[in-house]
């Protein structure tokens, strides 16, 4: 009890010594804010905030409409009639803002895979078909410069630019003899993929050539600038149709699209005949008139007197055809003698 009392006798002397310490107006303040609190007690305002923080607790509970509540309203059903349009867009196609992802510029059709079309032509000759390369070494795709998950290993300092893909990352690159550039070095898959070589054997060759000094390389770059459309990812498309990289199927393919024309205009006279010269058909023309009055000669120098009656009536022909002439000078001078 003695102990009780010392300590209450200790925190009052503390309340007195903290209120000695306080200014008037913080002391006018506390002596507010005790007013305020016994007014809201009295109006049970304490009370109501209580009962409102325990309803809060409570989830609150599904709101059911009755039969009887005559302001609900029932949905409308949407219109089965085709929305409303100006006259002006009737025929155009409706504008479609979803975002569905672009179809390629390429994709299998009937076999054949269709690359959009370029500015210019995209032409390839037989030394084109001569310089791809055909490597019988097999190449594991996306071992090369990959990690353990298979992603490939991105190392800006110890890493090497591909021209085709151009990423920096680690693995083996290409060197070549003619340009020493960065144009020269291409990566294992891309090299394997995209003209069917192998990265090992062209380092063997210290002869080897890039495909960009031999003029088929088919990157996007090389290609925009001879004005074709860039490929895309092709190589899943090309080794289904059975050809060995990118490069093959491009070049194979144009050229024997440009075989089956030269064979189809071979084929058809009507063609032929409408290529030769217009002199040539003078020529000949002519030719065949010198013969045929060649072959009349003869004839008249052996009938004689038959060749004599035809001379008589071309002369009779030419005076009948003179005769009108004579006519309108005599005509003339009797106007001359009035």
């Amino acid at each position: 009890m003695r102990s009780r009392t010392a300590e209450s006798d200790a925190m009052a002397d503390d309340a007195t010594l903290h209120q000695n310490k306080m200014s008037e107006y913080e002391l006018s303040r506390e002596q507010r804010i005790r007013e305020n609190r016994e007014r809201m007690g009295k109006l049970g305002i304490f009370d109501l905030s209580l009962t409102l923080k325990l309803n809060k607790s409570h989830p609150p509970t599904s709101r059911s409409y009755s039969s009887h509540n005559h302001n609900h309203k029932p949905k409308t059903p949407p219109s089965l009639n085709p929305v409303r349009r100006s006259s002006r867009l009737q025929n155009v196609t409706p504008v479609s803002y979803s975002e569905v992802p672009l179809k390629k510029a390429e994709f299998k059709e009937n076999g054949r895979v269709v690359i959009e079309a370029g500015s210019k032509p995209e032409v390839y000759t037989e030394e084109h078909e001569k310089l791809l390369g055909n490597t019988q070494k097999p190449w594991t795709l996306f071992v090369d410069g990959c990690g353990k998950d298979g992603k490939r290993i991105y190392d800006p300092v110890r890493g090497k630019t591909c021209h085709q893909c151009r990423q920096k990352t680690l693995g083996y690159r290409t060197r070549c003899s003619q340009c020493n550039l960065v144009q020269g070095q291409f990566c294992g898959d891309c090299l394997y993929m995209r003209y069917g070589e192998h990265v090992l054997e062209a380092l063997q060759n210290p002869t080897w050539l890039c495909p960009v000094c031999r003029g088929i390389c088919n990157c996007s770059l090389c290609r925009q600038a001879k004005g074709w459309a860039p490929t895309g990812p092709l190589y899943k498309k090309i080794s289904a149709l059975g050809y060995k990289s990118v490069a093959h199927y491009l070049i194979q393919t144009r050229r024997s699209e440009i075989d089956v024309e030269k064979n189809a205009d071979a084929s058809n006279p009507v063609s032929a005949k409408r290529s030769l010269p217009f002199s040539d058909v003078d020529n000949k023309s002519l030719e065949v008139n010198d013969n045929h009055l060649g072959s009349l000669k003869p004839l008249a120098e052996t009938e004689g007197d038959g060749a004599e009656v035809s001379a008589k009536r071309l002369l009779l022909f030419s005076d009948e055809q003179d005769q009108p002439e004579k006519v309108e000078c005599s005509d003339t001078r009797n106007l001359f003698s009035l």
